[in-house]
């Protein structure tokens, strides 16, 4: 039984570090520009549409979600409002792959979002 599980276990490890490596850092505001224009930002409940002039917004559950973006030293940098509320300052890690796009807070630190580009 113990060979099974540390089997699983190596699997599963294996397989999360080969999702996770499918996704390339987005470093330039041109290339993440590139990837966003035209398109919509979507995960369960969440809507949002980032333009390339530094505007965000949307639907998250039933509430407006609106904001800004500029891009600094390699990060996404948003000051979001939901429903007027304000999330707050922050810098975040940007990866893609295909037409999915993760949001890591906190320059790559702290919790993700991943969105389907649409």
């Amino acid at each position: 039984m113990r060979i099974v599980m540390r089997v699983m276990t190596a699997a599963a490890v294996m397989m999360a570090s080969s999702a996770a490596a499918e996704f390339a850092k987005v470093d330039s505001q041109d290339e993440f520009i590139s990837l966003i224009q035209g398109k919509e930002l979507r995960r369960p409940f969440v809507r949002l549409e980032v333009s390339s002039e530094g505007q965000i917004s949307g639907m998250g559950a039933a509430w407006p979600v609106t904001g800004s973006w500029t891009w600094q030293e390699g990060y996404f940098c948003r000051d979001l409002f939901w429903d007027g509320d304000p999330l707050g300052y922050n810098c975040q890690e940007v990866r893609a792959h295909e037409n999915r796009i993760i949001f890591t807070s906190d320059r790559g630190t702290g919790d993700s979002a991943e969105f389907r580009l649409r």
